[in-house]
């Protein structure tokens, strides 16, 4: 697979366009802003989309969806414990001064253990709430894209409607750190890490932690 992504918006949101090498179809994953950056790198990539797949629905994650789902005519897939932050993007783009975005149509509910094929290459679901209630990561070969869950050296907020800090390092815990240790991370916002590197030296995953200490995102 071919793993590239473009950093969009005020938010510096990572979009991650997963592309399979033998037949060119790709995923777009979490296009949170400025389409048309975004299918400026599908067209470098001579990448052919399939589907959007989106980690959790917050408005830095969702705001170019609607444009892509319609100019590329392809599905938009997000999970369920998301309707809440769907439905509430436009407020939240007013609370930062931001037009708001279109809400996408979700045209199908992300499961727990589902696989997305695109070509010859698949993405499996795990689930990992606790940023938001419905967050989930796609884990591919060798990499996982997790979203809000995990930072390099750090974690997804959880003072924010649907956020729980138990429940965040749970998921932590016990969905993203029984991958192998060489496990590349591709984050939801700022520099890529490794599964090891995480569980060796993150410092909000232990027991005792500070939330409040955490990125802002």
């Amino acid at each position: 697979m071919i793993v590239r992504h473009v950093v969009v918006g005020m938010f510096q949101e990572n979009c991650w366009v997963v592309v399979c090498e033998k037949t060119r179809e790709a995923v777009l994953v979490d296009p949170g802003d400025e389409g048309e950056r975004i299918a400026d790198l599908v067209a470098r990539l001579d990448a052919r989309p399939v589907m959007i797949l989106n980690t959790h629905a917050h408005l830095d994650h969702i705001g170019a969806v609607a444009e892509l789902r319609e100019r590329y005519a392809i599905p938009f897939l997000v999970h369920e414990g998301e309707r809440m932050n769907l439905e509430d993007a436009p407020a939240h783009a007013r609370m930062f001064g931001l037009e708001a975005p279109p809400v996408p149509e979700v045209d199908e509910w992300i499961r727990e253990g589902a696989e997305y094929r695109f070509g010859e290459s698949v993405l499996a679901v795990r689930e990992t709430p606790g940023h938001t209630a419905g967050g989930v990561s796609f884990v591919g070969d060798g990499f996982v894209l997790a979203g809000d869950t995990l930072f390099a050296g750090s974690i997804g907020r959880t003072d924010l409607p649907g956020g729980d800090f138990p429940t965040l390092r749970r998921s932590i815990r016990e969905r993203l750190f029984t991958l192998p240790p060489e496990t590349r991370v591709h984050c939801g916002h700022g520099p890529d890490t490794t599964i090891g590197r995480e569980k060796a030296t993150n410092p909000f995953v232990g027991d005792g932690a500070d939330p409040s200490l955490a990125g802002m995102f």
